[in-house]
Parts: C-alpha cells; sequence; structure tokens
C-alpha cells in the first residue's frame, strides 16, 4: 500500500470511529452537528493530507506514525495513551449530552465551534508548511534544525497551540457544553507533552535553548 493509501486508510479510520462513537452516543442519525463536525474535520485533513503527500511525503511517512505504540519513550507512551482516552471521552460525553438533551447550545455556537475547528486545522498546515520535521513521536531526525519562522517565532509549539483549538471548538460543534469537561484534562496532557518535549529537545537538538530564550511563550502569545 502507498504512502498516500495508508494516510486515507488512517484518516478513513479515525472518521468511522468517531462517527461511531458520536451516533451510537446520541442514539440517532439525525444528529446534524455531527454530520457538520465529521465534513468540516474530514475535508480540512483530507486537504493536509493531499498538500504532504504533493509537497513533503517524508513528512507524511512521520506523521503516519502517530499514537502509544509508536513512541520510543514511557513516559512519551504514557502521555499519548492519556490524551487518546481524554479525546475519545470528550466525543462520548458530546453525544451523550445530545442523546440526554442536557445542553443545547444556540446554532450560532455550533457555527464558532466548526470555525474554532477549521482554524485550528489551518494552524496545524501552516505548521507543517513552516518545519519539515514535525514527526508525529519525539525525536530529532538527522540534518534536523530548529526551526524560528512562521508560526514558530509567534510561540514555540503552534501545533499544540493549534490543537488547543481544535479541542476548544469541538464541544461546541457537537452542541454540547459538558463536551467541555474534556478540555482541562486534554489541555493538561498537552502541556505534559510539550514540557517532555522541551526537556528532550534542550538535550538533543542543536541551538533550542537558545531558541526558547528567543521565543518566551510556549502555547498563547503574552499569556504563557
Amino acid at each position: 500500500m502507498s504512502l498516500t493509501a495508508r494516510a486515507f486508510a488512517g484518516l478513513v479510520f479515525l472518521v468511522g470511529v468517531l462517527a461511531l462513537v458520536l451516533f451510537v452516543g446520541a442514539g440517532t442519525f439525525a444528529y446534524w452537528q455531527a454530520w457538520v463536525f465529521l465534513s468540516v474535520f474530514t475535508a480540512a485533513v483530507a486537504h493536509i493530507t493531499i498538500d504532504l503527500a504533493r509537497r513533503d511525503p517524508a513528512l507524511l511517512a512521520r506523521r503516519v506514525q502517530a499514537g502509544p505504540i509508536a513512541e520510543t519513550t514511557r513516559s512519551q507512551q504514557r502521555i499519548q495513551g492519556a490524551a487518546s482516552l481524554a479525546f475519545i471521552g470528550t466525543f462520548v460525553v458530546s453525544a451523550l449530552d445530545y442523546r440526554v438533551g442536557g445542553s443545547r447550545p444556540p446554532a450560532v455556537f455550533v457555527v464558532l465551534g466548526d470555525g474554532l475547528v477549521a482554524c485550528g486545522l489551518f494552524v496545524v498546515f501552516r505548521v507543517f508548511r513552516s518545519n519539515t520535521f514535525t514527526s508525529a513521536t519525539i525525536e530529532v531526525a538527522s540534518g534536523q534544525q530548529v526551526v524560528s519562522t512562521g508560526p514558530y517565532a509567534v510561540v514555540r509549539h503552534p501545533m499544540y497551540a493549534g490543537a488547543l483549538l481544535f479541542l476548544l471548538g469541538v464541544p461546541f460543534a457537537l452542541g454540547s457544553y459538558w463536551g467541555l469537561l474534556g478540555l482541562p484534562p486534554l489541555a493538561a496532557v498537552i502541556i505534559w507533552r510539550l514540557r517532555d518535549e522541551e526537556r528532550y529537545l534542550g538535550r538533543n537538538l542543536v541551538g533550542y535553548a537558545a531558541y526558547c530564550a528567543r521565543v518566551r511563550y510556549r502555547l498563547i502569545p503574552r499569556l504563557w
């Protein structure tokens, strides 16, 4: 199977799992918020995948290898495992909330949520455009250099910043306030991962310590 085919097979599998969780949890296919979210998510990730396949297949290959099993350190395996559980939990809670009618954000909030999802994925797209070494696992590749341009000139971890935007938008996009309960543990896992990543890169990537001294903020400009 070609690299592009494997990447799209992974996308189809992920979308299938999310659809199963959402529609089984909601107990109905008449869950228009889920249909819209899945459409936005699939279109955005498919666009990113096509762009990587054409422009940077080496990066696509690095991104295909993801998840707890792909990590090489025990700490990152634990972090990725916790992230996966919290991520799926957000969808489970949002779908169950829809089933019982616990919360009903207005349609404008749903649209804004989908907008945040799209914006978060656009930030990830810009990160991939700026840094060909954005592996799905924490490692230092041969010939890797510190990237300090584009979104990396603003914060040290722009891909995680994009992920937070995406995760903030998901519960609103799915028509649930209760789904926001998944955001604090997901944010905690992201902070846990980036701190571990910074320690690793500080030890193994030449120039990373100097870059951290120049770019003070990790995730949110002028805040942290």
